[in-house]
């Protein structure tokens, strides 16, 4: 069993807009835009990244919003809900922060022991706010939300499969543990683990499969300390095999990627470099950062690009 991944890095979703993209994440959820940037396959398409004060692994959503983008249908075999960590007793606070902001599907309920609010984004996806009690990573300070108030980070991701036996053996194997079951439901958690650390496995065998689109999580990521551990973390799950790409410099982190035998993709991707590495943290996210095999683009890119309006 590997010790090095601790919990979520961060989830990778697709969008259609990317200026509502940008309000709903700064101007309802509070988050901050921690990174402005493009996606390093298509650089003609944002790469927005939003979470805490600087970003901290745990913390990020990060969004491809391609313009034209189909929506997404919702299945078997994808990340259906990101769940985000909330203090104790704050959801009457965002019940009626998210009505207020016509925030669509919310629904109360509880799961695991914690009262739970589920929302839709702008693109119909998933989302939950979770209380949980005793989560002391601080919340972004600097946006409309009350720090009171304020998203921690992410708990954790929810899976839907068809079959669960090949995911929970992998999950197993990088280090989470199955904590309790509730109907179709069972719950991992890495011990330990950096607060994020969650992963609910809902097993549907008559699930039609989902199709990716807009709405759609594109690859969820996990979290280990830096390149040797992810080293090590790569070797094993070959060994294991699993075909895991070389690592890749993603400029923030260092990532290798695998797909599940369920069609989940994941991530293992580094806590270093970080966020401030081009940007002091007083300014993260403000201006539009290039992968350096773009920066010859930059002309054309922004040409191209819509700008985003905080």
């Amino acid at each position: 069993m590997l010790s090095q991944i601790k919990g979520l890095h961060h989830v990778t979703s697709m969008a259609a807009d990317a200026q509502e993209n940008n309000s709903f994440f700064t101007k309802t959820l509070g988050l901050r835009r921690v990174k402005k940037t493009v996606n390093f396959d298509a650089p003609d398409v944002y790469h927005l990244y939003y979470g805490d004060e600087t970003g901290a692994p745990g913390s990020v959503m990060t969004y491809f919003p391609f313009p034209h983008i189909v929506k997404g249908r919702r299945g078997a075999g994808e990340v259906a809900e990101t769940v985000f960590s909330v203090p104790k007793g704050s959801l009457p606070y965002w019940a009626d922060r998210l009505g207020n902001h016509g925030v669509s599907g919310l629904s109360a309920h509880e799961a695991f022991g914690q009262k739970r609010l589920r929302f839709h984004g702008p693109d119909g996806e998933g989302f939950v706010l979770s209380e949980v009690e005793g989560d002391s990573r601080p919340a972004f300070d600097g946006g409309p939300v009350p720090q009171a108030e304020g998203v921690h980070g992410f708990h954790g991701v929810s899976m839907r499969l068809r079959d669960g036996g090949a995911m929970a053996e992998l999950l197993g194997f990088m280090g989470y543990e199955a904590q309790d079951r509730q109907g179709d439901v069972t719950r991992f958690a890495v011990k330990g683990g950096n607060g994020a650390d969650v992963i609910d496995l809902e097993v549907l065998p008559g699930a039609a499969p989902a199709r990716q689109g807009a709405g759609s999580v594109h690859h969820v990521a996990f979290a280990v300390e830096n390149r040797a551990a992810q080293l090590e973390v790569r070797k094993a799950l070959m060994d294991t095999g699993y075909n895991v790409t070389p690592v890749i410099d993603r400029d923030y982190f260092h990532a290798i990627y695998f797909r599940t035998s369920g069609g989940v993709l994941f991530e293992v991707a580094t806590n270093e470099p970080g966020f401030d590495r081009d940007e002091d943290t007083a300014h993260l996210g403000e201006a539009l950062k290039l992968p350096k095999q773009h920066e010859h683009l930059r002309g054309q890119i922004e040409r191209v690009l819509t700008p985003i309006v905080d």
